[in-house]
């Protein structure tokens, strides 16, 4: 019987103890309550102390926190609308306000979101298409137009200085005196800023455009370009040519001299030998087998096929 008693009397102070007892992490900050009334802020870490069943205790991370807040279509200065999704981190400053106003992280997340938004989007009505997206339009030696990076020697008003600008508006909001939320935003980053998707095919068209305007025009630079160095090819072929007839017709007619002049060197040298080689070329070519020829008593041909003795010996 006195065994069952240490039990349940152990137990019992073990359930007092922890209910007496909890420890804050190095992450933490605590806020002891009593019915409701705050009644201690705790940031140090290790165990305390509080009165068990009476008090409860509330944590909230004393870290920076990171809040995505929702995509967004916003006009900017020229009324053009963007698809702006950012980012905020925060840090819980006072915890007593933190709690009175907001309660907890899930609420904060929703009320410093639309709080950010709002800012966003004031400073973006008022800003270039250019600084929201953190570029500058250029134009490539191609004629192609590129964006690029704005960079801090430029001494321009980039993405960085716009969301500078929204992190001072909201901060100023949520520790108005009508919000004074406990909370500092230290950073706001807008991780996208994209054309709607009613407006991305109107893009895409005029991409599509005018990259078939360079396109006809470096067919047409290059159809030009093939013309001229056909009609040059085309011309140096007809010199060529004009030239080699030029040449072929002067051998030609210099081995047809050579030729007479060989012919009448031949003549001259035995006149009677000559004129039987001829006719027997004649013969050759004309005469075939069994082939009948009429020949007049008085050619140079019947002559050689009568009698094939040279004339001088008749």
């Amino acid at each position: 019987m006195k065994t069952f008693i240490f039990v349940g009397v152990l137990v019992l102070g073990l359930f007092v103890a922890s209910q007496a007892f909890f420890v804050i992490d190095q992450t933490q900050f605590a806020v002891t309550r009593r019915f409701g009334q705050i009644q201690r802020i705790l940031k140090s870490p290790g165990l305390k102390a509080k009165i068990p069943f009476v008090e409860e205790v509330t944590t909230f991370d004393n870290r920076l926190l990171r809040i995505d807040v929702r995509p967004e279509s916003m006009p900017d200065k020229e009324s053009q609308f963007l698809e702006i999704d950012a980012y905020v981190r925060y840090r819980i400053t006072d915890p007593r306000k933190f709690l009175l106003t907001l309660r907890d992280e899930f609420t904060a997340e929703a009320r410093i979101g639309n709080i950010v938004i709002s800012e966003i989007r004031r400073v973006v009505a008022a800003s270039d298409r250019t600084d929201i997206i953190g570029g500058i339009s250029a134009t490539q030696e191609d004629g192609t137009t590129v964006v690029e990076a704005k960079t801090s020697e430029m001494g321009l008003y980039s993405r960085e200085a716009l969301t500078d600008k929204v992190r001072q508006g909201a901060n100023a909001a949520v520790q108005s005196n009508a919000n004074d939320f406990g909370i500092e935003i230290q950073d706001v980053r807008i991780k996208r800023a994209d054309f709607p998707p009613t407006v991305e095919e109107t893009v895409y068209n005029r991409m599509r455009t005018e990259r078939n305007v360079q396109a006809k025009k470096l067919r047409a630079e290059g159809e030009e370009e093939n013309l001229t160095i056909t009609a040059d090819v085309d011309r140096q072929v007809t010199i060529i040519r004009a030239e080699a007839d030029r040449t072929g017709n002067v051998l030609r007619g210099e081995g047809e001299g050579q030729a007479i002049s060989i012919f009448s060197d031949a003549l001259e040298q035995d006149a009677e030998f000559y004129a039987f080689r001829r006719s027997l070329e004649t013969y050759t070519k004309s005469l075939a087998e069994n082939t009948t020829a009429v020949l007049s008593s008085e050619s140079d041909l019947f002559q050689y096929l009568q009698n094939p003795a040279p004339r001088d010996s008749e």
